[in-house]
């Protein structure tokens, strides 16, 4: 079998192998979501990110995950005030819209820390 000669031999980077096999639309795609997963918890704060991540985006609208159905109502009335800080990191980059869904469970660290949290709050009363 022999080697392709445009192709660099040796190991390369994640990113240029995604590029190469999803092509540089996709990845155009994808940044914009990429960005807000990494940047969500400084973008929109500890109190909604502890409830709340981003799923996908489409169109400019971003798809978000909520834990639970009350969070969900509550983010929902807070959406206008989530876009604006988004935009606000994000600049044009940011999502036009916000479509919130329940389902997703936290994380079990997280889960951890509230049951010890619980405890503590009841072995002190």
């Amino acid at each position: 079998m022999s080697r392709d000669p445009a192709k660099p031999a040796g190991p390369r980077s994640v990113a240029d192998a995604l590029g190469e096999v999803l092509g540089g639309k996709a990845l155009e795609r994808a940044e914009p979501i990429a960005e807000i997963g990494a940047r969500w918890e400084a973008l929109v704060g500890e109190e909604v990110a502890a409830h709340c991540r981003p799923a996908g985006m489409k169109a400019g609208v971003l798809f978000a995950d909520v834990d639970s159905s009350v969070w969900c109502q509550q983010l929902q009335l807070r959406s206008p005030e989530i876009l604006a800080a988004l935009r606000r990191g994000l600049g044009e980059a940011a999502p036009t819209d916000l479509r919130l869904r329940v389902g997703y469970a936290r994380s079990s660290q997280a889960a951890a820390a509230r049951v010890e949290k619980a405890e503590r709050n009841v072995t002190e009363e």
